[in-house]
């Protein structure tokens, strides 16, 4: 009997899934290396790359058909390479850039946690604590490269869609606007560039602020900002008409996304407003479904406390709060969304 070769077989599918392990492995490795800086604009042959990595030519050669074969790299001739668009957004000399957040989700440390998925799916805990002892956050704080790539990978996520939420949300009524866990200030920049009337204040951990008055003052905005710190656990800057929270809320289980959210309410004037940027789920999951959405939940399970929600998650979310969920507002192109609430009658009950 004839095998048959079917592209779209159900088959194909299998292999591509069982083999998705290695091939991030491979690029994990070309992003370490800076591999893609190293061969930028032009083209590199394998002799070139091995000298300057210090690897076995033959290796090497294998290495950069397989980053060719997965898209990343393009093949000229025998042994001559360059870069694919998807290989020059792997490049950390350019922008935009996803290098930070490939070396992130690549390091050996989350991947480490990953490989303990088991225990997090028997626990409903995070197999990062289970291995290292201790969670995530804690772990970045000693570890000054994790913490480093981390913060730029927040960052260079948010600066993909810094612009669309500055331009879909609106911000009428709105004179101070509060980026809370706004990191270096990416977000707050493009919606006080485009909003010349706002005032903007800038709120988290003294690490995640680090570089926020930078960023706020190569943007222009630095005289209409403020740059404060602190544990938005605690508390939150008071005097915000509208608090602005972008992949916060996902970050932690209810009853922390809940106290966070309670806060801003406190913090709220009658006629202010708190807005998420959040991936929301579908009550049941579509066959043209985004995999990396539901992947990045099971990664804040095994490396966090957090989750991806649902419309019924976030609202009753809000509630606990004492917010009123009210619109939700799909960003164009992206998988994210806005989701936009107000002070409910009652005052919050996290």
């Amino acid at each position: 009997m004839e095998e048959r070769h079917d592209a779209q077989a159900p088959w194909t599918d299998v292999i591509r899934l069982v083999f998705g392990g290695m091939a991030t492995q491979v690029v994990g490795l070309a992003v370490r290396l800076r591999l893609p800086d190293a061969i930028a604009a032009g083209e590199r042959t394998t002799a070139e790359l091995a000298a300057r990595f210090e690897g076995e030519p033959a290796a090497m050669n294998r290495l950069l058909r397989g980053l060719a074969a997965l898209g990343v790299l393009r093949e000229s001739e025998p042994g001559v390479f360059g870069l694919t668009p998807v290989g020059e957004l792997l490049r950390a000399d350019r922008t935009p850039s996803f290098h930070a957040l490939s070396r992130m989700l690549t390091d050996p440390a989350v991947a480490t946690a990953w490989q303990h998925l088991d225990h997090s799916v028997r626990t409903g805990g995070p197999a990062f604590d289970q291995v290292f002892g201790r969670d995530f956050f804690a772990h970045l704080a000693d570890d000054p490269d994790l913490s480093g790539l981390y913060n730029a990978a927040m960052s260079q996520g948010t600066r993909g869609i810094a612009g669309l939420v500055a331009a879909r949300q609106d911000f009428s009524g709105v004179r101070t606007v509060v980026d809370v866990g706004g990191g270096d200030g990416t977000l707050l920049a493009a919606v006080l560039r485009a909003h010349p009337a706002l005032r903007g204040v800038l709120y988290d951990t003294a690490a995640g602020a680090a570089r926020a008055g930078e960023e706020l003052a190569a943007a222009g905005v630095a005289d209409r900002s403020t740059v404060e710190t602190g544990d938005f656990f605690a508390a939150v800057p008071p005097g915000g008409d509208l608090y602005l929270l972008k992949s916060v809320v996902h970050g932690w289980e209810d009853e922390r996304a809940a106290a966070i959210l309670a806060h801003c309410r406190r913090a709220l004037p009658a006629h202010g407003r708190v807005v998420m940027v959040e991936h929301v789920l579908p009550d049941t999951v579509p066959a043209d479904a985004v995999p990396t959405t539901y992947l990045n939940d099971l990664n804040l399970l095994v490396n966090g406390n957090g989750l991806e929600r649902t419309r019924g998650d976030f609202e009753r979310l809000c509630a606990a709060a004492g917010l009123t969920a009210g619109a939700f507002t799909p960003l164009d192109g992206t998988d994210l969304w806005l989701i936009e609430a107000v002070p409910a009658a009652a005052g919050p009950t996290a």
